[in-house]
């Protein structure tokens, strides 16, 4: 990756997670100074960067993190849509909370900007308490701008995939079964829609967010790999030999069957990519991963 003119000195909290590690590895090949901040350490992730072992949900341990920073990309979160389904309180207190603690840390110690790790949910009428959380963290950067002038920018993501994922990934979970067990028995009919998007583009982009013409946008960024479920298991299926039993119509719903979005007075710009990743050879690096 192309080095930065100008060196940053940047927050990523959740930067051991699946995007954060990635996001971590993205800014350092770019230039910038990074210090991740999480509960835990992942032994999977050799990271040059800084650590601080801290919750987002003590105020006091964000803001003396914060001191002296450029930006900070927030990234941690209760990400398990389907577990969020479940657990309304415990979503709630890590996104909306950890939230406000974040901005609260970010305005006292007059950080430059706020960089969000949204969703495309947000737009949608499914999601649960999930996008709820989402949306809610969404409204929170829009007044903290307004009351305080703590700048921002939205990153709304479609359908991640890619190494470091785990059981919270659905791309993770059906290349998992397909090695393991032989087997796949897919969420919904087959013919569900989702743009996916190599994990590694997502965190190359967010070296290009930090651009100033990106500050106040909500930038929605989803994949070049348009395809119906169906098609993503068959390819699957293929690169292990076409020994994969695939069945349709277990487990829960699949949230949406085409598109996400819903009518919302507030979209959010939809970025394409120049370039990106090979689907199939990203696929294989995850069963290498999963296989090791």
């Amino acid at each position: 990756m192309k080095k930065t003119k100008e060196r940053k000195k940047i927050l990523v909290t959740g930067g051991f997670g699946f995007l954060g590690s990635h996001v971590v590895d993205s800014l350092e090949s770019a230039g910038h100074s990074v210090i991740i901040f999480d509960s835990k350490k992942s032994a999977n992730i050799k990271s040059g960067s800084d650590f601080i072992n801290g919750d987002i949900l003590d105020l006091e341990a964000l803001t003396k993190a914060l001191k002296n920073i450029d930006v900070v990309f927030h990234l941690a979160a209760f990400s398990d849509l389907n577990k969020a389904q479940d657990n309304p309180i415990d979503t709630m207190k890590v996104n909306v909370v950890g939230m406000t603690n974040v901005l609260e840390a970010a305005r006292i110690n007059k950080i430059n900007r706020v960089i969000f790790s949204s969703s495309i949910y947000v737009s949608s009428r499914t999601g649960g308490f999930y996008r709820v959380s989402k949306h809610s963290c969404e409204l929170l950067l829009e007044e903290y701008f307004k009351r305080f002038d703590l700048k921002y920018t939205i990153l709304r993501f479609g359908t991640l995939y890619g190494t470091r994922s785990d059981s919270s990934n659905s791309v993770y979970n059906y290349l998992k079964d397909a090695l393991l067990k032989g087997e796949i028995q897919a969420i919904g009919s087959g013919e569900e829609i989702r743009e996916y998007i190599d994990v590694r583009d997502a965190a190359d982009f967010c070296v290009e967010v930090l651009a100033d013409k990106y500050e106040g946008e909500t930038l929605v960024l989803t994949g070049q790999h348009r395809m119906r479920l169906a098609e993503l298991l068959e390819m699957i299926s293929e690169i292990l030999d076409n020994k994969v039993n695939i069945e349709y119509g277990r487990g829960k719903n699949a949230h949406y069957k085409y598109t996400p979005y819903s009518y919302n007075p507030k979209p959010g710009k939809k970025i394409v990519l120049d370039s990106f990743r090979d689907m199939g050879q990203g696929l294989v690096e995850i069963l290498e991963e999963i296989d090791n």
